[in-house]
């Protein structure tokens, strides 16, 4: 069996910077801004209803910008509300610019934190082996189901984990795109073996299968890739690791993995003003409470 390539998650200084490149490549964070503004508060309506308080759960919340942007607009609708927020989060570096983020905001007093560096297998087995038994009324992981080795059992799990009118919110990409047909050829040469590819398609099907409750939307977005293909480009081939998981892709690929996935993303992508454009579309899935 051939061996997957060395994980970007092993180095956290070097994922920081990958992720950056793909923020400045990608229209990924204008597309989650327009959904907060537009949707996020009229899905999460019900659940903060007349409520003075609220339990949240971030799993996989890296560097944690987008966790207060969630925060911030629930905040904007209930002014009066308080808020217990807990984050699972594996890599420590970015718990750390988490906290950095947080100390640099002011008028974040309505909210307690409570930091998990782990990863969502170790936080269920700590939350077994204490018997917690508090409950959530907002859980949200967005793009952090490629990285359990059950999905079924992940999102079942956090799912029951939900106060009466609570809701899960799981953000991965649709298995349509671009990016999702690279994943889908590749993926088993560069992710850790047990675990397996997944897009909403996937998450969906496990819901519909039983019986539960959810809602959908969809989020076009797009990579600008082109400097991927400009031999010695530093941020190309950051964004490759990023697309790839790999560390140092381009170093530490064999030639052929890398011939065959460089032609891929060529054949997958567009050409639009002298430019490569990845479609690289998300599915936001806003799942119910347990009846």
């Amino acid at each position: 069996m051939e061996s997957p390539l060395p994980s970007l998650l092993t180095n956290g200084e070097r994922y920081q910077k990958a992720f950056q490149v793909y923020n400045n490549h990608s229209s990924d964070s204008q597309v989650m801004q327009d959904f907060i503004n537009n949707r996020f508060h009229d899905i999460m309506s019900r659940t903060i209803n007349g409520k003075s308080h609220i339990n949240v759960l971030g799993i996989g919340s890296g560097p944690g910008d987008l966790d207060l942007e969630l925060l911030s607009t629930l905040h904007l609708k209930n002014p009066d509300m308080m808020v217990d927020s807990e984050v699972v989060e594996p890599i420590a570096e970015l718990i750390s610019k988490y906290k950095e983020l947080v100390s640099q905001n002011p008028g974040l007093d309505y909210i307690k934190w409570k930091w998990n560096n782990m990863t969502v297998q170790e936080f269920e087995k700590d939350w077994k082996e204490k018997e917690r038994t508090n409950k959530f009324d907002f859980i949200h992981m967005f793009e952090m189901l490629y990285y359990v080795e059950d999905m079924k059992a992940t999102v079942n799990f956090f799912q029951g984990l939900l106060n009466k009118d609570g809701k899960l919110i799981i953000c991965l990409l649709a298995g349509d795109c671009g990016w999702a047909k690279l994943d889908k050829t590749y993926g088993h040469r560069f992710c850790i073996p047990e675990i397996s590819f997944v897009v909403s398609d996937k998450v969906k099907q496990h819901l519909d299968s039983g019986g539960v409750s959810y809602q959908s939307y969809l989020l076009p977005s797009e990579i600008d890739i082109t400097e991927c293909f400009i031999e010695g480009n530093e941020e190309g081939e950051l964004l490759l690791d990023f697309l790839t998981e790999g560390l140092n892709f381009k170093k530490s690929a064999p030639p052929e993995l890398k011939a065959g996935i460089m032609e891929l993303l060529h054949g997958v992508s567009v050409e639009s003003n002298g430019k490569i454009i990845l479609t690289a579309n998300f599915e936001v899935i806003a799942v119910d409470q347990l009846s």
